[in-house]
C-alpha cells in the first residue's frame, strides 16, 4: 500500500531518505577531519622520515594517497547507512563519530607531541570503534560495512606500524 499512499522513498519517520546534500555534508566533515589531522602535524613526512622504522614500514607518500580514498568510502559507508535507516541509526552513527573522533586525535599524538605510547592506545581505541562500526553497518547495510572493510586493514596496519615504532624509538 506504500505505492498508494505517496510514502514510496521515505522513511518511516516520514522524512525522504538522506540524499545528495548529506553525502557531501559527510565527505566534507571526512575530509575536514584530514586537513586538521595534516594542520596537527605540518612536518609529519620530516618527522615520518626521522623516525626508526621496521623494514616493513610504508613509504611516506603512501600515506596520502591511502587515506584520500579511505575517508571518501567512510563518508559513503555512513551515508549508505543514513539512506537505509535515517533517523533510526543514532547509536550507528554514535558509533561511526567516536571511530572518526578517535582517527582525529591520533594524528597529534603521534606526529605533533611525539606521544607514540599514547597514540598506540588512541589507535588500538580506534579500532574497537572501527569493529563496533562495522558490525552495526552490517545490521544496516552490508555495503556500508563492506566499505569499511578497507579502512579496517589499513588502520590494523597502521596500528602494527605505531607500536614498531613506538618500541624502536624509545
Amino acid at each position: 500500500m506504500a505505492e498508494l499512499s505517496g510514502d514510496e522513498g521515505r522513511e518511516p519517520t516520514g522524512r525522504p531518505p538522506a540524499g545528495w546534500p548529506t553525502l557531501l555534508l559527510l565527505l566534507a566533515v571526512c575530509y575536514a577531519v584530514a586537513a586538521l589531522g595534516g594542520f596537527a602535524a605540518a612536518d609529519a613526512g620530516q618527522t615520518y622520515k626521522a623516525l626508526t622504522r621496521p623494514s616493513w614500514a610504508a613509504p611516506g607518500w603512501l600515506f596520502g594517497p591511502v587515506w584520500t580514498v579511505l575517508y571518501g568510502t567512510i563518508a559513503v559507508a555512513a551515508w549508505l547507512v543514513l539512506r537505509h535507516s535515517g533517523a533510526r541509526s543514532a547509536v550507528t552513527m554514535g558509533w561511526w563519530s567516536a571511530q572518526l573522533a578517535l582517527n582525529l586525535a591520533w594524528t597529534p599524538l603521534f606526529f605533533a607531541a611525539d606521544a607514540y605510547g599514547w597514540a598506540f592506545v588512541d589507535i588500538c581505541l580506534l579500532l574497537i570503534a572501527l569493529a563496533a562500526t562495522i558490525n552495526a553497518f552490517s545490521r544496516r547495510r552490508r555495503a556500508a560495512a563492506a566499505l569499511l572493510l578497507p579502512y579496517a586493514a589499513w588502520v590494523t596496519f597502521a596500528a602494527t606500524l605505531n607500536l614498531s615504532i613506538w618500541l624502536l624509538n624509545t
